[in-house]
């Protein structure tokens, strides 16, 4: 290749590459609520571990790959608690606990998303439950963003977890004949808007 055609197509790559990243934008998905389930488990008086979830969740995340930043935005209906027991669920959503009476929703509102190369591997952000706003940081155990193959749209999916105390948030009754430790887990869709 002759120098001035190699400088020539040098010059195109840029201009292609500065162009290309120029055009890349955050896009926004919309959580995929029969597809997104924030669990919660705990020790119950050292026999066992119970594991729960919340069958309603909504929100957006935000993902700007070019520019590997993001940030996501979760509210969790805590009335639709599911311990599997409905006598149960109603001592769950008491004063001594969620008190969803005051408190009917919980949100996850997102302050960093960390990557490693092209993956998301934490998001760190602030947990709200009863008026109640801790920093927690959601380490992600897998992540994919495919087209989905039913909607033909892009989406993404991740399974993240962290660990609170629950007297942090003052739903500490029983403890520590009931564990004090919560491990959250969340197993999340979103398809883009």
């Amino acid at each position: 290749m002759k120098p001035t055609a190699f400088l020539s197509a040098a010059v195109l790559a840029l201009i292609c590459g500065v162009h290309a990243s120029a055009l890349a934008a955050p896009e926004t998905y919309t959580i995929d609520s029969g597809h997104t389930f924030p669990r919660f488990s705990y020790n119950h008086m050292g026999l066992s571990t119970q594991l729960s979830r919340f069958s309603k969740t909504t929100g957006t995340v935000v993902l700007d790959k070019a520019a590997k930043t993001g940030s996501v935005d979760v509210v969790i209906d805590m009335k639709t608690v599911d311990t599997g027991l409905a006598v149960f669920n109603g001592h769950i959503q008491g004063e001594d606990f969620l008190d969803t009476a005051k408190y009917p929703t919980a949100t996850f509102k997102s302050t960093k998303v960390v990557f490693d190369g092209d993956k998301p591997t934490a998001i760190e952000g602030d947990l709200t439950i009863k008026d109640v706003t801790k920093p927690v940081t959601l380490k992600i155990a897998s992540y994919v963003n495919t087209v989905h193959p039913m909607l033909k749209r892009d989406a993404i999916g991740a399974d993240a977890s962290t660990v609170i105390k629950r007297s942090d948030f003052r739903a500490g009754k029983y403890a520590p004949n009931v564990g004090d430790e919560v491990t959250i887990s969340i197993a999340i869709e979103a398809v883009k808007q």
